[in-house]
């Protein structure tokens, strides 16, 4: 049996059990909860919570049973012979935390049940995690933010066309539409046509140095960067140390482990020097030829520390700022610092064709250069 008709048996088995515990579970639930479980993370025990309590749960006294049949069903001590999945969701990341979900079914308002089960983070434990830098991180701190890093979805930039559409809100009256329904109603105007210009998404670029000097930050980066590829097909990403290497193919994974993976064998100068000037040159290079992310978002993620000839990175910098709608540069060294100086000779050098910099040291500056991507186009 494959691993995924273990975990679909799991499911059905889940379903089963709260069905003999008295909720009224049917096919067409069981089938729900599979399917919706195909669009979140089998191993994360409190999206499985939440799935099955939308799915199985529809009256207020079924919470309860729901609750209890839960948690002997995925957190009991039974973890013998074909519960070998179970084994792994209790092993993994966000079921190995210290969880809790405020009982907010029974009892009195605010009262807390010492029975609650263990399974979302506390409110607290997701707030030092976010802004706790990535430097500091221990290794759980680190698997831990990168499954909320995966979480992270980026919304596309978008730019306005000069092609025009159709809207149902005031704006420019659509003037041709209207004489022709005029025409069709014997040249008596009914309605007010109205249109606007049509919005497309812009190419985003991302390039993440992966030099030994961010070592720190550029896996966590990456992930960030998989997150943006998965939500946009337009998104383009390259990976360079001494050299500029390509991986939007290798992060086309479902699996984020296996895109890491991929992405780490392609990249050959991983934690090795720093060259950004020939880098940047080399995908200037690529762009005008092929024309790849003309007019899109250039995202630089890196620390400035360039062992190059600094004419070099002037020279990409100022043919990348020419391609380039908007250049943003991402250094971790600037942390939280509402005016940032730059301090090493690779930021001196580029600064003048920055748009934007923006920090990458934490959780919390990622969730915040995410929304302002959003913004830019």
């Amino acid at each position: 049996m494959s691993s995924a008709d273990e975990v679909d048996a799991l499911f059905v088995g889940f379903g089963d059990a709260l069905r003999q515990a008295g909720l009224p579970v049917g096919t067409d639930d069981v089938l729900t909860f599979c399917s919706g479980m195909t669009h979140l993370s089998v191993s994360d025990l409190l999206d499985v919570y939440w799935a099955g309590r939308a799915c199985f749960v529809r009256r207020r006294e079924h919470f309860p049973i729901y609750k209890t049949v839960f948690r002997e069903y995925f957190l009991g001590e039974d973890l013998t012979g074909p519960d070998e999945v179970k084994k792994m969701m209790r092993s993994s990341s966000n079921a190995g935390a210290t969880l809790e979900i405020p009982n907010t079914e029974e009892g009195l308002p605010g009262e807390i049940n010492p029975e609650e089960v263990k399974l979302g983070y506390v409110a607290s434990v997701n707030e030092v995690y976010r802004h706790k830098e990535f430097a500091q991180c221990s290794d759980v701190e680190m698997r831990q933010l990168r499954r909320m890093i995966s979480r992270m979805r980026v919304t596309p930039p978008k730019r306005r066309t000069h092609r025009m559409t159709r809207t149902r809100r005031r704006s420019q009256l659509d003037m041709r539409r209207m004489v022709r329904d005029s025409m069709r109603n014997l040249g008596e105007p009914r309605d007010l046509r109205y249109r606007t210009r049509k919005e497309k998404l812009r190419p985003l670029i991302l390039i993440l140095d992966v030099s030994g000097s961010m070592a720190d930050y550029s896996r966590n980066l990456l992930q960030f960067a998989y997150s943006a590829r998965r939500a946009n097909a337009k998104v383009d990403v390259y990976c360079f140390g001494t050299r500029l290497t390509r991986i939007t193919r290798q992060l086309d994974r479902r699996s984020p482990d296996d895109a890491m993976k991929t992405a780490g064998e392609a990249v050959f100068d991983w934690d090795g020097g720093t060259r950004i000037g020939d880098s940047l040159r080399e995908y200037t290079r690529t762009a005008r030829r092929s024309r790849l992310g003309r007019g899109g978002i250039v995202v630089v993620c890196s620390d400035g520390l360039d062992r190059g000839e600094p004419q070099a990175l002037v020279e990409a910098m100022e043919s990348l700022s020419r391609i380039a709608h908007r250049v943003i540069w991402v250094n971790p060294h600037r942390g939280d610092v509402e005016v940032y100086v730059p301090a090493s000779l690779g930021m001196i050098v580029a600064d003048p064709y920055i748009d934007e910099v923006h920090s990458g040291h934490n959780l919390a500056s990622l969730e915040k250069l995410a929304n302002r991507l959003a913004k830019v186009g």
